[in-house]
């Protein structure tokens, strides 16, 4: 009796085994993104911490190598941090308030001018400004209950911030131990691939932050200097904003261009503002021609395509820390996909050679002869001398 034929052809099965697998993904995933929403004030400071430490931890290394105690290093470690990061915060905020009204100013005299080119169509700001106080009397309830929403975030996000910075300290003093905590909690069998992975992950976005870090210097030099040479004010707090923007890619330096560029028109007129524009394009092709393939060549590469949409994906997950976050979670992504598939790839077949085509045949035509045991003293055969 002949064997039933299958209902659906070979194809069809295949694709319906495929279709399964990406829906099972999917839904993980998709579970496992709304419970980091649920939680997101541990996963956010986990994550933040992730990359602080990967960032810093060459520096620690220096000083653990230089004698300085674990714990020691760690600390120092993050009181560095915490200077630079408040030094640029306290620049960048420094030259904006200092340029405050000029880039006020600028945008009411554009406004002005679209009213005149366009008439109703324009926007009047001296309108807005003149129902100002209507506005305010009008959505006065909303508008408190948003402050007091904003004073809520603003506390969560510095709650936030305070426990990433100690989860740093800890990351960096105990990272000798990450590797076998990490096998102690892994299935037997699975310990050598569980630590492959997460140290390809961890390089991928180790690799990805110290590469983005370098690159940010650069592009705030180059900027820096030249609104300096334009004598732009705040330039420096300017170049700040460039160099913390470049950790957000895309969005992020043209946000700080856009802004170095108001600057530019408001103190210092359209001419100006039409070179700083061209220092910041100029810089921006630099960086996307010269200083990516040659800084970030040895590290996960990534299309710009997946990139915008691995940023899009993430601002519609978790908006800014999203931005932020979905770059180096998706280079991490790719290592450990790398490494399963270096792991589990069948490598090609070689094809066997024949007698007659090895290199040795003159060996293999010899007729075997019995190998000398351990106790005679005859030089050994063609076998062993090959």
């Amino acid at each position: 009796m002949s064997a039933p034929q299958p209902l659906l052809p070979e194809p069809v099965r295949r694709l319906g085994a495929w279709c399964a697998v990406a829906l099972l993904v999917s839904g993980v995933v998709y579970l496992a993104i709304r419970l980091c929403a649920e939680f997101r004030t541990a996963v956010v400071p986990v994550l933040l911490a992730l990359l602080g430490t990967a960032l810093l931890r060459p520096f620690h290394r220096r000083l653990v190598k230089a004698k300085v105690n674990r714990s020691l290093a760690a600390g120092l470690t993050c009181v560095a941090v915490v200077a630079v990061v408040g030094g640029a915060v306290y620049i960048v905020v420094a030259a904006l308030i200092d340029t405050g009204d000029e880039i006020v100013t600028s945008l009411k005299q554009a406004a002005r001018g679209l009213t005149d080119h366009f008439g109703s169509a324009g926007t009047s700001l001296d309108d807005l400004a003149s129902n100002a106080r209507e506005l305010l009397g009008k959505f006065g309830g909303t508008a408190a209950s948003g402050v007091i929403s904003g004073v809520s975030v603003v506390g969560e996000s510095i709650a936030m911030a305070v426990l990433a910075l100690l989860l740093v300290f800890f990351f960096l003093r105990d990272s000798d131990k990450a590797m076998d905590s990490l096998r102690s909690v892994a299935p037997r069998q699975s310990g050598d691939l569980m630590e492959a992975m997460a140290r390809r992950a961890f390089k991928a976005v180790e690799g990805f932050m110290r590469g983005t870090t370098l690159i940010a210097f650069i592009d705030a030099v180059c900027i820096t200097v030249g609104l300096l040479v334009l004598d732009v004010p705040g330039a420096v707090g300017l170049g700040a904003l460039v160099f913390v923007g470049a950790y957000i890619p895309y969005l992020g330096a043209f946000l700080s261009g856009a802004l170095a560029v108001l600057v530019a028109l408001a103190d210092r007129g359209f001419v100006i503002a039409l070179w700083a524009l061209g220092v910041v394009l100029a810089v921006q092709v630099m960086e996307g021609h010269v200083l990516q393939p040659a800084i970030q060549s040895r590290t996960v590469q990534m299309h710009p395509a997946l990139v915008m949409v691995a940023i899009t994906a993430g601002a519609s997950v978790a908006g800014v820390l999203g931005i932020l976050l979905a770059v180096p979670l998706t280079a991490a992504a790719f290592g450990v996909v790398h490494e399963l598939r270096t792991r589990y790839e069948v490598p090609a077949e070689s094809p066997v050679e024949s007698p007659a085509e090895s290199p040795n045949n003159s060996l293999a035509e010899t007729p075997d002869e019995s190998t000398p045991g351990p106790s005679d003293e005859s030089p050994p055969g063609p076998s062993d001398a090959s």
